[in-house]
């Protein structure tokens, strides 16, 4: 039994989830604490055989340049259902041992899912970046919760999401003319830091290419 108070077990009810998130969002630190970002990884999930094995990717990219440094694939029995709100106990168990494959930590991590976009300001980029002590940012394709006034069509334009009066994330449009992206802090940075970093990893295409990279090892069944 480890002694750290971060973390915690993953067979666990939807009740216990709940209240492992409401404990750990206490953790999250919403301001810069960024050293040299040098290396970014995009993270993604898939599944395989009918949503029995959860595959987790990771792609470190070389950062500014966004060239392909490392990647590493971890497969593991799915153990959590899917809930939303909670697909972080889904995903995170197999994100950690793609992880820990690597020999190259990244400085960043972007990953494809809601950080602080979530009715608990605890979703799976949070969750991620607090069990690693890694600074995260959440780089959602569809809303989630929240509003948001309409935002304007070029690059770079954004709105804040509200919830209760907070905000929570940022709607970006990261490419005119197409849909806009959903970005969120998930620890050891600031709103308007994770904005600029997911638009200098942006290139173009809509998403960020850490994470085009991450779903394209996540999906494909024929990479290891």
């Amino acid at each position: 039994m480890t002694d750290d108070p971060l973390q915690h077990a993953w067979n666990v009810t939807p009740q216990e989830a709940i209240a492992i998130q409401q404990r750990l969002r206490t953790t999250v630190v919403t301001h810069d604490a960024l050293g040299d970002v040098q290396f970014v990884a995009g993270v993604d999930v898939g599944f395989e055989a009918g949503g029995s094995i959860t595959r987790a990717a990771v792609a470190v990219l070389h950062f500014p340049e966004l060239v392909l440094h490392e990647q590493a694939i971890a497969r593991r029995p799915t153990s959590f259902p899917y809930i939303p709100g909670l697909l972080s106990f889904r995903e995170v168990p197999a994100i950690l041992q793609a992880l820990d494959g690597l020999r190259t930590q990244p400085h960043l991590l972007l990953c494809d899912g809601q950080g602080y976009i979530h009715p608990r300001r605890f979703g799976l980029a949070c969750h991620l970046g607090v069990l690693t002590d890694l600074p995260a940012i959440g780089v959602g394709k569809t809303p989630f919760i929240g509003h948001h006034v309409p935002v304007d069509n070029e690059r770079g334009d954004w709105q804040p999401i509200i919830d209760h009066d907070e905000v929570i994330g940022a709607v970006l449009r990261s490419k005119p003319d197409v849909q806009p992206i959903y970005v969120s802090i998930g620890h050891r940075i600031s709103l308007n830091t994770a904005i600029d970093y997911v638009l200098r990893c942006t290139t173009k295409y809509r998403l960020p290419e850490t994470t085009r990279w991450a779903h394209n090892l996540a999906s494909r069944k024929d990479r290891t």
